[in-house]
């Protein structure tokens, strides 16, 4: 084995590994936040009916969203000649159409007991992922490695 192929497999394994604890961290962040807008969602009248609030719902959607928003700005940060300028339209971009599933969901109704404050809840936890996970892969996963 080459130097290179030991230092490329090296690096990979610490990209992969900064990867893998960007994700539990944000997760777990983004996780509670959520339970915390969801709590606030029910005190200030939302349904219990609407599914989307339940944990069993958003809790693996945050981590979905997390993972692919890892796994994106990794992506990024390799192949892109300025990472920061392209994330700069990306991150806001990927969040504005993240939204268009709620805004659908409060337009149908498609889900029982759905009211625009559960659609509103909905949103906002899509913000407090974004808001959670960028500054983690800011830390695990710097644009100038």
């Amino acid at each position: 084995m080459t130097d290179t192929a030991r230092s490329t497999r090296t690096s990979g394994g610490r990209t992969g590994a900064a990867i893998a604890l960007a994700v539990v961290v944000a997760t777990a962040a983004a996780g509670i936040g959520n339970t915390v807008v969801s709590l606030i969602a029910r005190a200030a009248g939302v349904s219990d009916d609407f599914p989307p609030l339940w944990p069993s719902a958003y809790l693996p959607s945050t981590l979905i969203g997390v993972l692919a928003g890892a796994v994106g700005w990794h992506i990024v940060r390799r192949r892109a000649d300025d990472p920061a300028a392209v994330l700069r339209w990306l991150v806001p971009t990927v969040v504005a159409v993240s939204l268009i599933p709620d805004i659908a969901t409060g337009i149908t109704g498609n889900q029982p007991a759905t009211s625009w404050g559960g659609v509103a809840a909905l949103m906002s936890m899509h913000l407090v992922v974004a808001a959670v996970a960028v500054p983690v892969y800011r830390r695990f996963l710097p644009l100038n490695a």
